[in-house]
């Protein structure tokens, strides 16, 4: 009997130490497929959301990877790291003892850094310097000059606060961990915040926690956890349809219009002319047949969706 190849988005909750790659590994392992990728990695240290593409739909990676995201966070003032998170080796014990962290102060090294940033991203990060991964030259201890990067914070917001003392290399030293709340453009490293609000503290900060909490519209709430033997994964791939659905407008298409578009060919649609992509699905069974302009009432494919092969 003829089965169709797994294709869709995997909503992902990944767990605390391990990679994306090896999240990617497992979904290949247990959907018994290669062609899989990702929208946006997740440190190890962090949790929580992930988008998994699988067979065609890794078409539609391209569309998420750039959808604005949603953290909570714990910011421990008072140590800085390398990494500027708890991964990393601890390079500055100030303690905030002699600091000012009243609620008032943590409020206005916060504010100072929601709206339009620049943001000098985290030197242990995957950006590429001449090729090589930062966080690769860091960790061989060569010198890294990354450059500011224009993101937007929408929301930067403190939800708790805990006094504490930890022991930092033998000694006890006075912190503040802040829960925070971050919504941002991708490309906004939340380490970055964490380093640059102890920063205008004079305390020195890392971030202790990080949980991606939603992609665009998709959220944790919904994502599956991919090392329980118990879930159904293939159950669990959402169609390409109703991916793209809820992010661009949409066309139908009848069966001949939908072939005709699928062999590269402008077809006329009533539909208004869009800068960004139209999504154009089959009228008959909503299958995503591409990814379309529309120019004075042409569809013009951007990308477009081949009907998945069959596997025996």
């Amino acid at each position: 009997m003829l089965e169709t190849a797994p294709d869709g988005i995997l909503l992902v909750d990944k767990p605390q130490g391990i990679s994306s790659h090896r999240a990617v590994s497992i979904a290949r392992r247990r959907l018994d497929l290669k062609k899989i990728g990702h929208a946006g990695t997740l440190d190890p240290m962090a949790t929580g959301l992930l988008l998994l593409g699988a067979g065609p739909s890794t078409r539609l990676l391209t569309h998420l990877v750039g959808l604005d995201k949603t953290y909570t966070a714990t910011i421990r003032l008072g140590v800085a790291t390398d990494s500027d998170d708890a991964d990393g080796t601890p390079v500055a014990a100030l303690g905030v003892a002699d600091a000012d962290v009243s609620d008032e102060a943590v409020e206005r090294a916060v504010a100072a850094q929601r709206g339009p940033i620049s943001q000098v991203p985290s030197t242990v990060s995957a950006i590429k310097v001449d090729g090589r991964r930062a966080y690769d030259l860091a960790r061989k201890g060569e010198a890294v000059t990354l450059t500011a990067r224009s993101v937007t914070v929408s929301q930067f917001d403190v939800t708790g606060r805990n006094d504490r003392v930890v022991t930092v290399d033998g000694v006890e030293t006075a912190v503040v961990d802040l829960d925070v709340v971050v919504s941002c453009t991708s490309g906004t490293y939340v380490r970055a915040l964490a380093r640059d609000v102890g920063a205008a503290l004079g305390t020195g900060a890392h971030l202790t926690a990080l949980r991606r909490t939603l992609v665009g519209p998709f959220s944790v709430a919904d994502a599956i956890d991919l090392e329980d033997e118990a879930v159904d994964v293939h159950a669990a791939l959402a169609r390409p349809a109703d991916i793209a659905r809820q992010l661009f407008p949409v066309v139908a298409l009848d069966a001949i219009a939908a072939k005709d578009l699928a062999d590269g060919k402008r077809i006329s649609a009533d539909h208004p002319d869009t800068d960004g992509p139209v999504a154009a699905v089959t009228a008959r069974d909503d299958r995503l047949v591409g990814l379309v302009s529309v120019r004075r009432g042409l569809l013009r494919v951007i990308t477009n969706f081949p009907t998945n092969g069959a596997t025996a």
